[in-house]
């Protein structure tokens, strides 16, 4: 089924609505959903570089300043 949104004519309260709406749906129906095989490979090198200690956090509230 195809649908469309007249995005031009939506008020920026019926814009957010509808990305709300999206995405309780895709939440919804995550179990149903793979992952691509990529994301693996990243998080296993993210994880290799925090235990050689080549890895760096940032504080959640300077993350969001920045």
């Amino acid at each position: 089924m195809a649908s469309t949104l007249l995005l031009e004519k939506m008020s920026v309260e019926e814009k957010l609505q509808a990305m709300e709406s999206l995405w309780d749906d895709l939440c919804s129906k995550a179990g149903g959903m793979a992952s691509p095989a990529w994301h693996e490979d990243v998080l296993a090198e993210r994880e290799a570089m925090q235990k050689r200690g080549e890895d760096r956090f940032e504080d959640w509230e300077a993350a969001k300043k920045d």
